[in-house]
């Protein structure tokens, strides 16, 4: 019996699609491969090695736009050597370095041989919390500190005659020192029996100041500002309501130094933040800091009446001994000096009365360019915001606009 023919109904076959475009697809690659030869050739004869060159450098250059712009200086450099901050740890010049917590904090100190005793409370009280101490000896005296205990663990930089803040614009730059999370930077005449570093660091970290200082024993300390002074009570406090000297009145609305927003510069702590930008309005050409302290309130993150402000629960005395272009002596020091006085002869009384006039004309001179220098950064300041009209004062009605 035969096979029975297929039955289509009127239709012919036909292939899928897919099927019957290949040889097509085929003809069409083969035809754009040949002709990009002859393109390709082509273009490679008309452009140069340094048009390739340049191709491939914006081609980069489009790649890295994402990229986080570089230090300057460093451009050269692969990014991953760039070392952007430091620290004030020291190292082994041989083998690995001794396991040890790392310092978190930093305090800094102004110093002489005169208030070695003093100092040597302060440290010793720093130490204990794990800071890292760096010294500055405006005496020029280092040697006689050695056989103190804990010498060889602090970093000492010497210069004679300088002051702190000169001694902080050059050794405290703020990639250097980033690694701290506050910046003790204290003068040496401070009482400390009745500060706690642990305590004080929970309370302005509670309180989220950025800018602080201990407050002064009010019965003991050389005060000059009604603001520093202790309150008894609060952990902390951040204004005053009362008359000031020449007739300024504080009150609960003053938003303004020295009424709020403010601290001395005897013995100021920074947060990281805060040093940074107080770092750069050090001038580096003046001598003292004198009106630095009334414009610390903008290098704060938000209100300065909120974020400055004086602690209570741990304060200090301030003994307020002079020591630029004077011997510093403490008490101590200035009785046995009375008691020798007795004994001496008439010419050796009258040579140091001479001395003491000599010395008393220095810390008139130290005074007077303290003054000078006061002056100086208040028409700086004044300059540098009626220059910048990019600049929008954020404590008052904004008077310019912003570019």
């Amino acid at each position: 019996m035969k096979p029975s023919k297929l039955v289509t109904s009127g239709f012919k076959r036909r292939r899928p699609f897919h099927l019957k475009s290949i040889p097509t697809l085929a003809l069409l690659c083969a035809a754009v491969f040949i002709g990009s030869a002859f393109v390709v050739t082509d273009y490679k004869e008309k452009i140069s090695p340094r048009d390739m060159l340049n191709m491939f450098r914006r081609t980069k250059s489009t790649k890295c736009e994402g990229q986080c712009s570089r230090p300057v200086g460093t451009e050269r450099l692969p990014k991953g050597i760039i070392t952007k901050t430091s620290d004030l740890e020291m190292r082994p010049l041989w083998g690995a370095p001794l396991k040890k917590k790392s310092s978190i904090n930093l305090l800094a100190l102004a110093v002489g041989l005169k208030q070695k005793e003093n100092v040597d409370k302060i440290v010793r009280k720093f130490l204990v919390h794990n800071f890292a101490v760096m010294l500055f000896h405006y005496d020029g005296n280092v040697d006689d500190w050695s056989n103190l205990r804990w010498s060889n663990r602090v970093l000492h930089i010497v210069a004679a005659h300088q002051t702190k803040w000169w001694f902080a614009k050059r050794f405290l730059h703020p990639d250097v020192v980033s690694r701290y999370a506050y910046i003790f930077l204290w003068d040496e005449d401070l009482g400390v029996e009745n500060f706690s570093v642990h305590r004080y660091l929970y309370v302005i970290k509670k309180e989220g100041l950025e800018i602080s200082q201990p407050a002064l024993d009010p019965d003991h300390s050389e005060v000059h500002h009604k603001l520093t002074a202790r309150q008894k009570g609060p952990l902390v406090h951040r204004r005053i309501n009362k008359t000031l000297p020449g007739g300024r009145k504080c009150d609960e609305n003053s938003t303004e130094p020295p009424c709020t927003g403010w601290v001395e510069m005897m013995a100021p702590v920074f947060s990281r933040a805060a040093w940074r930008c107080a770092w750069y309005m050090i001038q580096n050409d003046f001598v003292h800091a004198w009106g630095v302290d009334f414009q610390l309130g903008y290098c704060v993150q938000g209100d300065r009446t909120k974020k400055i402000g004086i602690v209570d629960s741990d304060y200090v005395i301030h003994y307020g001994i002079p020591t630029l272009g004077d011997t510093a002596q403490n008490k101590t020091d200035t009785e046995a000096s009375s008691q020798t006085a007795k004994k001496v002869s008439s010419s050796d009384s009258l040579q140091e009365e001479t001395s003491t006039l000599n010395k008393t004309d220095a810390r008139n001179a130290v005074r007077k360019q303290s003054l000078t220098d006061l002056e100086r950064f208040k028409n700086r300041w004044k300059k540098a915001v009626k220059d910048d009209d990019c600049w929008t004062d954020p404590f008052q009605q904004p008077i310019k606009k912003n570019c």
